[in-house]
């Protein structure tokens, strides 16, 4: 029977779910292998054909190595907490969670007619409250932590307790809020309950604070960065600005320095782990307070009588101190806590008008833009702290509030942008080194000699530093400081479709409900938005408030405590998601020590560039943490990432011509005709193209408005213009998996995306060359039967030439897998099956091993082929990969080219362990070269062994 690709597929499909094939076990005496890939947000649209292409990687690798006999662990599941839901309900008054239930079905359809080998009964999903009981559970032990700097590890908070009750503050050296108390044993006992918790609060964690974050009312809800482009909401449109808002936040910045250390021990991108370098951005400089004009000194014991803020100076982070000379303005971002009390009558209009500009843009538009010089002054100075000079403060939008101090130190004539900003504001620009009309960067770690210096000159850079940082060490207006660039991570979303935080308040604190009540369930509400007042939308949930165990017990009657309102963040129930694949139905705890020390962490993690600083850091945020606490046992969740590059769309168009009024008809002129027209190119839908040739009856029907297009065609045909562009639904380039596994078949899909190109880069759609891939596993297929679709398998001996194919393969193959090269081993296929085909090879000992070659890349098709071969077994997936013997590669014949008089006439092939003499003996005795003598003797035989023979006559 010809390849019946349907019927196939969807028998082994179905085989594959009822026996459980890719189960894998917690227990085992096999190695472990986890393959893991980035679980999908479960949209509407369902998947195109970029989607699966890691996955495809990801299953290949994941079934070889089953084939080199490891227990693999392959899960897939489902990151299905997120906006687009919650908006599809704002607008139906549909529950997320019905949307949610129908996009996953879609999802899990799509993803079994690939033919994907994961192991479906560890499916997780984390809008299940099984799941985020889970995350919850680790939102309380960070809540119940601090970062011990001298233990570099998170300690349980009960023992910062035990330290401060018996000790003090004192001895204490802790990641935490800049304004913390300085108190006694004795102090600490006689403080109540609030003031303790309110303290202990700045050393948790994850903690409240008020923090500037995107804020984007028509959504009613705080947007990311990445959700932020160009001072609008990617999802929508609408306007973000930039707003102060009580936070969770977490605090990521603890583990700043092990992020960066542990980036040297995993396998990764180099790209991708540069990203996070940055992003962690570790500076070594120093802290610089600028005291501000008129205020007294903190120790003096008055406050400065100039302001009702009680600071005196502004503090600065520099990794340049060396040119603390030449500083002629400080800038402090919008956002400083000290903007309005720094900010004269006479300037504040300046000021108010500029914050509500930058309020219109994202913190990442105000990063990206070096070009735009704007700002505003607040009408106060600071002096230098080491010549008294009088310095102007300015507010500017390029200076963040959440990164280091909120404040600059401007040296014009050594930074590019600070000299930009001070001759656009005509500010001074003063001399660090002996340069005369610098307009450019000026380093003296390079050339020169300070100068405006009474202690610097002719010191090098490094002693230049160390002279500054002491003599502002002894002034107490400076020291050494190692900065981090990353902020703590804000942990908080006003939407209603994400993890509830178990969070209660008491007092205006919060506290943690018992985890004998996790999960804390979504509560019913009337509509998914905030309320009229302003409320995240949990804010509409009736009788719905934490009740003390005692008032449970005693089943008292009340409205309890206020729960917070506002949901986790997107990032929540990924960060940890891959613990929980180990042992999905725990309901004791997120995952089992047993299966925790087996499958240890992620072996092969699969997924996009486009996660580095998000989830990917986050991941190793909660990782360490959770290593810490004695959870986990490995300090990194995932050895090896590969970044899958992206299949981008090809757009097809059609042109519309236009009138002599300019406007558009209904006349549209193929591609290779336009210069000869006027016309306005329009996206068209690539499913009614094909080999770039317009289907003109689908058009017709595609849109209402061309049912009665016309047409200017070229050779009777109507061609589409090709433009390679993202894959988007409104390019109309879109193209369904459905459409192509109904069409070509899943193990065509498969090995097409992998003959596209190398896993990691992007390539660009292309339908018409899926015919290839097709035709060669039908040609496959061809080798088990003869001309009549009879399966036709003999048990004769292989011959030298089949093994020499079959081991060529089973190398290629293995060595291919093992560095991901997949789109390699596709066109290695085609080779090896060309040559068997050429040496009509049926071989049952050829074909046996070919099949379980070709097996990870097109499962199906091999599956069928390996029962039609007599295995009993019931799937390939319990095969062993054959093992390469490099004998069958050995050459001992060489085919010799043999030339009359220096031109090649024909090729004799002869053993390579002939002589000299014996060679030129074979030769000359050969058929073809004696009609090419054609009776004369040669004057000479020239034989180089195992390259030539040339015959001069």
């Amino acid at each position: 029977m010809d390849y019946q690709f349907k019927d196939i597929e969807q028998k082994w499909q179905q085989f594959w779910a009822d026996n459980k094939t890719f189960r894998a076990e917690n227990k085992t005496n096999k190695p472990k292998y986890y393959v893991l890939d980035m679980f999908p947000y479960p949209s509407g649209a369902g998947l195109h054909v970029g989607h699966p292409l890691g996955y495809i990687a990801s299953d290949i690798f994941a079934r070889y190595k089953r084939l080199k006999g490891f227990n693999v662990l392959h899960p897939m599941g489902y990151d299905s907490f997120g906006l687009p839901a919650e908006q599809y309900a704002i607008q139906t008054g549909q529950h997320p969670s019905v949307t949610t239930e129908e996009n996953i079905a879609t999802y899990r359809r799509q993803l079994d007619q690939i033919g994907f080998s994961f192991d479906w009964d560890r499916e997780v999903r984390t809008s299940s409250p099984d799941y985020y009981k889970w995350t919850q559970w680790i939102f309380i032990q960070l809540f119940n932590s601090w970062y011990n700097k001298d233990a570099d590890k998170a300690e349980s908070i009960a023992k910062l307790v035990e330290h401060f009750e018996t000790k003090g503050s004192a001895g204490i050296n802790a990641v935490c809020d800049e304004e913390i108390l300085s108190f006694t044993a004795y102090e600490w006992r006689a403080m109540n309950e609030q003031e303790q918790q309110a303290e202990l609060l700045k050393y948790r964690l994850t903690y409240l604070r008020e923090s500037t974050v995107n804020w984007c009312a028509a959504l009613g809800t705080v947007l990311a960065n990445d959700e932020v482009k160009d001072g609008f909401s990617e999802r929508g449109g609408y306007p973000v600005e930039q707003k102060k808002m009580m936070q969770w936040s977490m605090r990521i910045t603890a583990y700043a320095q092990r992020l960066l250390e542990g980036l040297d021990t995993i396998d990764w991108p180099e790209p991708l782990k540069e990203m996070q370098r940055n992003w962690i951005g570790k500076s070594v400089g120093a802290s610089v307070r600028f005291p501000l004009e008129g205020a007294k000194s903190e120790d003096s014991g008055s406050s400065a009588p100039r302001t009702s803020n009680s600071a005196s100076y502004i503090e600065v982070f520099t990794t340049r101190v060396d040119t603390i000379f030449g500083v002629s303005f400080l800038v402090i971002a919008p956002e400083h806590e000290l903007v309005a009390s720094l900010t004269t009558p006479e300037q504040k209009a300046d000021i108010d008008a500029y914050i509500a500009q930058t309020k219109k843009k994202s913190e990442l538009d105000r990063m990206a833009d070096t070009k735009t010089v704007s700002g505003a002054f607040t009408g106060s100075y600071v002096t230098n702290p080491l010549n008294g000079d009088k310095i102007p403060v300015w507010i500017a939008d390029y200076v963040l509030a959440g990164y280091g101090t909120g404040a600059v130190m401007a040296v014009p004539s050594g930074d590019q942008r600070d000299y930009l900003f001070a001759k656009h504001f005509k500010l001074p620009i003063i001399p660090i080194i002996d340069i005369q009309n610098i307009e450019v960067e000026a380093d003296p770690t390079k050339e020169g000699k300070y100068i405006n210096s009474d202690f610097m000159n002719g010191l090098g850079y490094k002693e230049a530093t160390a002279a500054v940082v002491a003599k502002l060490e002894a002034l107490g207006l400076g020291k050494a400081k190692v900065n981090f660039r990353m902020r703590d991570a804000i942990f908080g979303r006003q939407r209603y479709w994400g993890e509830p935080v178990p969070v209660y308040f008491k007092g205006g604190l919060p506290y943690l409900i018992g985890e004998e009540h996790l999960p804390l369930l979504l509560p019913e509400i009337d509509k998914y938005l905030p309320t009229e007042t302003g409320e995240p939308p949990l804010g509409r949930a009736t009788d719905w408030s934490y009740k003390s165990q005692e008032s449970r017990d005693k089943n008292q009657e009340g409205a309890g405590y206020a729960y917070e309102l506002s949901t986790m963040p997107g990032w929540a129930g990924s960060s940890w998601y891959w613990y929980r694949y180990m042992d999905a139905h725990n309901d004791k705890e997120f995952a089992s020590r047993e299966a925790i020390e087996y499958w240890k962490d992620v072996d092969l993690y699969i997924g996009g560039s486009e996660h580095a600083t998000g989830h990917l850091l986050y991941s190793r945020f909660w990782n360490k943490f959770l290593k810490d606490i004695g959870k986990v046992v490995e300090e990194e969740p995932f050895k090896k990432l590969i970044n899958q590059g992206m299949i981008q769309g090809r757009s097809n168009f059609v042109y519309r011509l236009i009138d002599d009024m300019g406007k558009g008809t209904n006349t549209f002129v193929s591609h290779g005709l336009i210069k000869n027209h006027k016309t306005s190119p329009l996206h068209v839908d690539v499913n009614i193209v094909e080999n770039e040739v317009l289907n003109l009856n689908k058009f017709k029907i595609w849109r209402p408005e061309f049912a009665d297009a016309e047409f200017i065609l070229e050779n009777g045909k109507y061609i589409c213009g090709v433009e390679i562009e993202k894959m988007s639904k409104r390019y109309y380039n879109v193209v369904n998996p459905d459409d192509l596994t109904q069409r070509y078949g899943a193990d065509t899909l498969r090995m097409y995306e992998m003959f596209l190109g190398p896993l990691e880069q992007s390539k660009p759609w292309n339908t018409n060359g899926i015919e290839g891939v097709f035709k060669f596993l039908r040609k496959f297929w061809r080798l088990f039967h003869d001309a009549d679709w009879n399966f036709n398998v003999t048990n004769e001996a292989p011959t030298k030439a089949e093994l020499k194919s079959l081991h060529k393969i089973i190398r290629k193959v293995e060595e291919d897998i093992e560095r991901f090269s997949f789109n390699t081993s596709v066109s290695s296929f085609m080779i090896a099956v060309n040559e068997l085909t050429d040496l009509k090879c049926n071989k049952r000992a050829i074909l046996h091993e070919l099949v379980i070659v070709l097996a990870p890349y097109a499962p199906h098709i091999c599956e069928e082929l390996w029962v039609l071969l007599g295995n009993d077994a019931g799937t390939i997936s319990t095969a062993a990969y054959p093992k390469f013997n490099p004998a069958y590669l050995v050459e001992d014949e060489f085919s010799y080219p043999v030339s009359f008089n220096g031109k090649m006439k024909t090729n004799v092939s002869l053993s390579l362990a002939m002589e000299v003499a014996d060679i030129e003996a074979a030769i000359l005795a050969n058929p073809d070269v004696q009609k090419y003598l054609d009776g004369k003797t040669p004057k000479k035989v020239i034989v180089v062994k195992g390259r030539i023979v040339n015959i001069v006559i």
